[in-house]
Parts: C-alpha cells; sequence; structure tokens
C-alpha cells in the first residue's frame, strides 16, 4: 500500500517532513489578508513532485497553547498541495468552533502540518478489548456509528493521556455519548508525521 509519508521522506532524504508543507499552510493564510502572498501551483508542483499525490492532511492553529482552529481530511481525495491549501483556509477561517482569524492575532500563533496514513479498521470483541488495542500517543481514532462519525489526532493524547478517557471523548466529539461503544460502533486507527513551528518563523513562499 502506497505510504505517503514515506515516500516524501525517501525523496527528501530526511525523516522529517518538509518544511515547505509549513510554508504552503502559512502562504495560504497570509492571502486572506494581503494578495501579494501567492502560492503559485505550477512552480511547486515543478520543484516538489510528490504535492501532486493524493494526501490526507490536518492544519491545526494554536493561539499561545490553546486550539485556534483545527480542519482537516480523514481520507485522501485530492492533491497533498490542494488538501493543504484548502486546510489552512478553513482552519484559520471556517472551523465554527472560533470567529475568522484576524491579522492581529497571528504572532500569537503556531502552525501545525499533520499528514494521515490510510485509515485501517480496527477488529475489537467489547469496549475492554478496544482499549487494550488502541496505542497511545501513536494512533488517531476514527468512530463511525451510523449519523455519528468524530475523529482525534494522535496529539489529543497528550491532553488525553488515558484509553479511555480518549474514547469517551471521541465518542462526544462524534456528537454521541460513552454509551454508544455498547452498540459496537466501526473504529478505524491511523497514525501521523507532522512539522510544527511558530507562524511568525515560517518563511512565506
Amino acid at each position: 500500500m502506497f505510504n505517503l509519508i514515506r515516500y516524501i521522506m525517501l525523496i527528501r532524504g530526511s525523516c522529517m517532513l518538509d518544511p515547505i508543507l509549513l510554508r504552503i499552510a502559512k502562504t495560504s493564510i497570509l492571502n486572506k489578508f494581503d494578495n501579494k502572498y501567492i502560492v503559485d501551483d505550477e512552480q511547486l508542483l515543478h520543484d516538489y513532485p510528490y504535492l501532486s499525490e493524493k494526501g490526507a492532511t490536518f492544519v491545526t492553529l494554536h493561539y499561545d497553547k490553546d486550539l485556534r482552529g483545527c480542519i482537516g481530511s480523514i481520507i485522501a481525495h485530492r492533491s497533498l498541495l490542494n488538501d493543504i491549501k484548502n486546510n489552512a483556509i478553513s482552519a484559520a477561517f471556517k472551523d465554527y468552533r472560533f470567529n475568522p482569524l484576524s491579522s492581529a492575532e497571528l504572532s500569537h500563533l503556531t502552525l501545525e502540518v499533520s499528514v494521515l496514513t490510510k485509515p485501517k479498521l480496527l477488529n475489537y470483541e467489547d469496549f475492554d478489548d478496544l482499549v487494550a488495542k488502541i496505542r497511545p500517543n501513536i494512533d488517531g481514532l476514527i468512530l463511525k456509528h451510523g449519523e455519528y462519525q468524530g475523529t482525534f489526532l494522535p496529539q489529543v493524547w497528550e491532553e488525553l493521556p488515558h484509553a479511555k478517557l480518549f474514547l469517551e471523548h471521541l465518542s462526544i466529539k462524534a456528537g454521541s455519548n460513552p454509551a454508544i461503544y455498547y452498540e459496537h460502533p466501526q473504529i478505524y486507527t491511523y497514525q501521523v508525521d507532522a512539522i510544527e513551528e511558530k507562524f511568525d518563523e515560517i518563511l512565506p513562499l
């Protein structure tokens, strides 16, 4: 199975994600304040061909240490370049939990881009088995059951370090409650590689 994260690292000859991902995200956000900041798709795809591969990403903004926006794709459905651009704009201006970002906030921001692996269905017998099978600090989870759906990135383990607590909050994120696990919802696992930097320290394109 094609693994975009490994492919990026192989191309770069590095175990780190490419800082160009942060530069794309930052420039996409800055463009909404000043159109002198431009993401040149043609040039980027020429210089970084892997950006044309389909990829699923999340873009996360923190104001100081508080979440300020987080929007992403669970399944790869467009190019990595377009996914980052669209998710950066959505995290900054379209996350329903927050007001649209203002230029006065930029100096307080930290920007993170996460690239996701393809989700895998996790087979489990019951809630206790589920708790035993998920891997703290490694697995991101997707919960699906009827009209309910939600996901937590692996980074959420920092705030919810215990598996039961993680699962309880995931059920709420999905619009339900912990009783949903008695109905044996579908659980998918995925992993991410992420790159993060203070907004002001990221070089725009």
